[in-house]
C-alpha cells in the first residue's frame, strides 16, 4: 500500500509539472494570438486566441483537480476525494466547448456575413505568432506524451492536457492554412472556414473528454480483463464453492471498489468465515493494490437448505467481527430460531464488525 502511495505521489507530481508546462505555453500564446488578432482583424487568430484562452482556464481547472483529490478520506467522504479529478475534468471540457468551440464558430460565422478590413502587417504579424504558438504547443505536447508513456492515460488530467495540445496544434495548422489561402485569393471565406472548422474540432474533443468524466463520475467498472482474474483469484480458494456475483468501481485514480458474493464450501465452521474473508481481502489487495476498499457477501448459493443467509465483510470488519452464518441443521424448529434471531440482530441480513461491508442485493 506504501508502494502504491509513492508511485501514486511520483505521478501526480509528472502530471503537475505537465499540466504547469501547457498553462505557461498558453497563457504567453493567448495574449499574443490576442493582440495579433485584433492588430490584423482575423477570425482565425482570434478563434485561436480564444482556443488558448479556454485551455489556460482549463489547465488552472486540472491543477485544482490533482491537489484536491487526494484529501483522505473523512466521515463524509469515506471512500475519499478520487473523483474530484473527474468532476473538474468534466468542467474543463465545459470549458473547451462554451469559450473554444462555440466562440470559433461564432467568428467563423461573423467572419462571413461582415467583410473584415485586412492588414497585410497584421497578417504576417499574426503567422509569425502561429509559428511560435506551433513551437511551443508542440513541446507541451511531447511532454504530455512523455509522461503517458512512463505512467499510462489513466489520469483524466493527463488525458485533457493531451487532447488539449493536440487539438491546438491541429487549430494552428488550420489558423495557418486559411490565413494563407486568404491571402492569396483575398476571399475570406477560407480563413472563416478554418475558423469555422477549429470550432467544430473544439467541440468534438470537449465532448469526448466529457463523456469520459460523466462515466466514471456515475461509476464505471473497471476493465472487465481485470475483472476476471479477480474473479479467478477469488474462485481459486478451497474454501469458495461459487462466486455468485463481482461488482467493481472505480473510485479515483488509484481506489478501486471491489464487492463480491461468494458462497463457502460445505463443512466450514462459522468461527472461520471471517478468517476466509480477511484472506481473501488481503490476496486481492496484495495482487492489485488500487484495489483498497474489498467487500465480500457470504451467501448461501440458492437450492442450498432452501434459504439464503449472507454476512458481509469489509475493510472496516476485523477479526472482533461476529462473522458467523447459519447452515440448515436437521432441526426445523433449530433452524427457525436460528433465522429469527439473525434477523432480529441484523435485519439487513449481514453481520458487521464495525463498518458497512457490502449490501445483500
Amino acid at each position: 500500500m506504501e508502494r502504491q502511495r509513492s508511485r501514486g505521489g511520483a505521478q501526480d507530481a509528472g502530471t503537475r509539472l505537465t499540466v504547469l508546462v501547457a498553462l505557461g505555453a498558453n497563457v504567453v500564446i493567448a495574449a499574443a494570438k490576442t493582440a495579433a488578432g485584433l492588430m490584423a482583424g482575423s477570425p482565425a487568430l482570434l478563434s485561436e486566441a480564444a482556443h488558448s484562452l479556454a485551455d489556460s482556464l482549463n489547465e488552472v481547472f486540472l491543477l485544482i483537480a490533482v491537489r484536491r483529490s487526494k484529501r483522505p478520506p473523512d466521515e463524509h467522504h469515506p471512500f475519499g476525494y478520487g473523483k474530484e479529478r473527474y468532476f473538474w475534468a468534466l468542467l474543463a471540457a465545459v470549458g473547451i466547448f462554451v469559450m473554444g468551440g462555440c466562440f470559433s464558430v461564432y467568428q467563423g460565422i461573423q467572419a462571413l456575413r461582415t467583410d473584415p478590413q485586412e492588414s497585410m502587417r497584421g497578417y504576417v504579424t499574426g503567422l509569425v505568432v502561429l509559428a511560435v504558438a506551433l513551437l511551443a504547443e508542440g513541446t507541451s505536447l511531447v511532454r504530455a506524451l512523455h509522461q503517458a508513456r512512463r505512467v499510462g492515460t489513466a489520469d483524466p488530467a493527463l488525458r485533457t492536457v493531451i487532447a488539449e495540445d493536440t487539438t491546438a496544434v491541429v487549430g494552428v495548422l488550420l489558423a495557418a492554412s486559411g490565413i494563407a489561402l486568404h491571402l492569396a485569393t483575398g476571399d475570406v471565406v477560407w480563413e472563416a472556414g478554418a475558423s469555422v472548422g477549429i470550432g467544430l474540432l473544439l467541440v468534438y474533443v470537449a465532448f469526448r473528454l466529457a463523456r469520459e468524466a460523466r462515466d466514471r463520475l456515475i461509476g464505471e467498472a473497471i476493465d472487465p480483463r481485470l475483472t476476471t482474474r479477480i474473479r479467478a483469484l477469488i474462485d481459486a480458494q478451497e474454501e469458495i464453492d461459487t462466486v455468485a456475483g463481482l461488482l467493481t468501481m472505480r473510485l479515483g485514480l488509484d481506489s478501486v471498489l471491489v464487492a463480491a458474493r461468494v458462497d463457502l464450501m460445505p463443512g466450514i465452521d462459522s468461527e472461520d468465515v471471517e478468517l476466509v474473508c480477511v484472506r481473501i481481502k488481503r490476496e486481492i489487495t496484495a495482487a492489485w493494490p488500487q484495489a483498497d476498499q474489498v467487500f465480500i457477501d457470504i451467501t448461501e448459493a440458492p437450492g442450498r437448505g432452501g434459504e439464503s443467509n449472507s454476512v458481509g465483510t469489509g475493510p472496516g470488519a476485523g477479526a472482533e467481527g461476529d462473522g458467523r452464518r447459519r447452515r440448515p441443521s436437521g432441526d426445523g424448529a433449530d433452524q427457525t430460531a436460528d433465522r429469527t434471531a439473525d434477523r432480529t440482530a441484523d435485519p439487513t441480513g449481514l453481520t458487521d464488525g464495525g463498518q458497512s461491508g457490502g449490501g445483500h442485493t
